[in-house]
């Protein structure tokens, strides 16, 4: 092993290298250095020798520098280069070096985290860099894209309401990992598990990262908001066979990666190149200690695992009936507040959903993405299936006895359809990612509601705009932890795109002309996500989702009372909810239809029905407020297509 040391980022030679041996430099499998004099912000990078032999999984390079994979901070000289790093030669002058950090040094300033129970959560999936690039932003040119510029935003997250930011990648990631001609994005593609990316940082000292990053943190918990990130712990940016050679590879590529039965070749349950060995003993430590870096010298809240049923393999491949890594990150004690949240799936045909390991793991309910997006587009045989959904999916998780919150429930993602494009195309428009269209998948359960792509009919976008409001009041008055994705609240649009991980460009970022021009929506969000926080509020969170139901008594009904239709034409739901004890009532009525139903409504009991919501009516009618509610006369409602109706009594507690 030789550690080199550099005079700073741009630095294309070493300015000292020093050559570690066995056993001075050497204990058991690690290997170690002191380095009088060295101080935080010194630039390095290692370099190891041995034996290039691909068919027993060696894949040793001595001409390239290798990142720390504990480094804190990471650094990217002007010239980076992907492809110098998967070709032969030496990478100082091009690879991205490491940097020596002292943790102790940043003032938290007596930074707490906010704690919240998932049952008064709200998330808000986001871009840290998209948020704020777009010049609409109004912030500064400078910082746009940032984690600075996010800082300035957070009164607008805290207008809206949301409880938790859920960031997108933000461990060092390349960049560079796209096809020609486009960037990634997205961030899915991870070089260091434990340094902040520095493409998000304003500053250009080699610490200006680390503490850009935790500015925002703390900025981000004195507005009372939760930071969740993005993790992928299920591969790295080196690829396959081909890929390029930063760090792991080229230190114990057969520790790091599950590997082809050739040696050679690297098993691809991630469908990116490779797989992390994410439960050899090596990986596990490295995992674990990246999370307790977040938590603890970065103070973030939470994760969301990214391909989380990976990490339930083993060496081979195998799924394990009780991965080791999985139970290490439940029982850890440093973790132990921390919101953990599987995407229970994995692209190599492992699905999980409901059937996760552990007691405290929640998950992302895609089944509850496709039957709602399925049942609002008119889809038949659908209708038996939205009970379950609204109820937190008991089919899926009630078995568990688990909280009702461990389903997290989502309509659009960072992967797929924004939520205007949800209801303004059928098909995917993703001509402009180079691929031919292939890219992205083709089950979007999408309706363009009679128009494809923009539409100056001003029918159709009445009808859009109803559409968006069903798909939000079915999110935020189901039983889970709902999500929603950034800019959904404005309809933001991708054109079309569905897979826009290389679109690094007004395409992904956030339009913040759409605040202006949808106020109507944007206060529909505000008042359902404040709802929802005030009706969530419970004095205790140790109850269950079985408990729950039992604790809630419903009704179901069609447009007759008593007289559900379960058929598979049937497009038409209403049910009464007896919340609170007693002290609530609510009567939702749900038309897909499209056509106007006439829904019956139940008798008033000691306070009259009111009409809460009804997502044919415009702004500010749409949604109001309990005490300023319309009192009903009449025993039928009249639900218009493709809308639906909340009516609301109260009692005195």
């Amino acid at each position: 092993m030789e550690l080199l040391l550099f005079e700073d980022a741009e630095a294309k030679t070493p300015s000292r290298v020093l050559s570690l041996r066995a056993p001075a430099h050497r204990t058991y499998h690690y290997w170690h250095v002191f380095v009088p004099g060295v101080r935080a912000g010194q630039v390095y990078a290692w370099r190891a020798h041995g034996p290039l032999d691909p068919g027993k999984g060696l894949r040793f390079d001595s001409e390239k520098i290798l990142l720390d994979p504990y480094a804190r901070a990471v650094v990217v000289p002007p010239d980076y280069s992907r492809a110098r790093a998967s070709g032969p030669g030496d990478t100082a002058a091009t690879g991205m070096k490491s940097v020596v950090a002292d943790l102790r040094l940043y003032d938290w300033e007596g930074d707490l985290p906010p704690r919240r129970r998932f049952s008064e959560t709200v998330i808000y999936e986001m871009h840290v860099g998209g948020f704020t690039k777009s010049p609409s932003s109004g912030v500064d040119a400078a910082l746009r894209g940032t984690y600075r510029g996010l800082i300035d935003k957070i009164p607008y997250l805290k207008d809206l309401g949301v409880t938790a930011v859920e960031l997108m990648p933000v461990f060092q990631f390349d960049a560079q990992d796209a096809p020609p001609g486009r960037s990634n994005y997205w961030g899915y593609s991870p070089l260091s598990f434990f340094a902040p990316h520095a493409g998000y940082s304003s500053r250009r000292d080699p610490l200006g990262p680390l503490d850009e990053f935790r500015d925002m943190v703390k900025a981000l918990h004195r507005a009372g908001l939760e930071v969740i990130l993005d993790v992928v712990f299920n591969h790295t940016a080196e690829g396959d066979e081909r890929g390029p050679t930063f760090s792991f590879r080229g230190l114990a590529n057969e520790a790091y990666y599950i590997l082809g039965d050739d040696g050679r070749s690297y098993a691809n349950y991630s469908g990116t190149g490779n797989t992390l060995n994410t439960n050899h003993t090596v990986t596990r430590q490295l995992i674990l200690g990246s999370l307790r870096h977040w938590v603890e010298a970065m103070h973030v809240d939470g994760f969301r695992f990214d391909l989380a049923s990976i990490l339930s393999r083993d060496e081979k491949g195998r799924v394990l009936e009780n991965p080791p890594l999985l139970w290490d990150i439940e029982t850890d004690p440093v973790l132990c507040n921390a919101k953990i949240i599987a995407e229970a799936w994995d692209a190599g045909g492992l699905y999980q959903l409901g059937h996760f390991i552990g007691d405290s793991w929640k998950e992302w309910n895609g089944v509850f993405r496709d039957d709602v997006r399925r049942f609002l587009k008119g889809d038949r045989g659908l209708i038996s299936r939205l009970p379950a959904r609204l109820l937190g999916s008991p089919d899926i998780f009630a078995y568990e006895n688990r909280e009702p919150e461990q389903s997290v429930n989502f309509v659009t993602c960072h992967d797929g359809f924004t939520l205007n494009d949800l209801v303004s195309y059928d098909s995917k428009e993703n001509g402009p990612n180079g691929e031919g269209n292939r890219d992205g998948t083709d089950e979007n359960y999408s309706w363009n509601c009679g128009a494809e792509g923009p539409s100056d009919d001003p029918e159709v976008e009445r009808l859009r705009e109803r559409q968006i409001k069903n798909f939000l009041a079915l999110l935020f008055f189901s039983v889970g932890t709902p999500m929603i994705l950034m800019g959904d609240e404005a309809r933001r649009t991708q054109r079309g795109n569905n897979n826009a991980y290389g679109q690094d460009n007004e395409t992904s970022w956030f339009d913040w002309s759409l605040s202006g021009k949808h106020p109507g929506l944007l206060r529909f969000v505000r008042t359902l996500i404040h709802h929802r926080l005030k009706g969530n509020a419970r004095s205790s969170e140790d109850i269950s989702l079985n408990e729950l139901l039992r604790e809630t008594h419903y009704e179901w009904h069609g447009v007759r009372l008593g007289a559900p239709d379960w058929g598979d034409d049937s497009h038409a739901l209403a049910f009464t909810a007896t919340l609170h004890r007693g002290r609530v009532r609510v009567h939702g009525m749900i038309n897909a239809f499209w056509e106007p139903l006439e829904f019956e409504v139940p008798p008033r009991g000691a306070s009259p029905w009111r009409r809460w919501i009804d997502t044919s009516l415009p702004s500010p009618e749409d949604i109001v407020d309990y005490a300023r509610s319309p009192e009903l006369s009449a025993g039928k409602y009249r639900v218009e297509s493709r809308s639906l109706a909340f009516l609301i009594a109260t009692l005195a507690p």
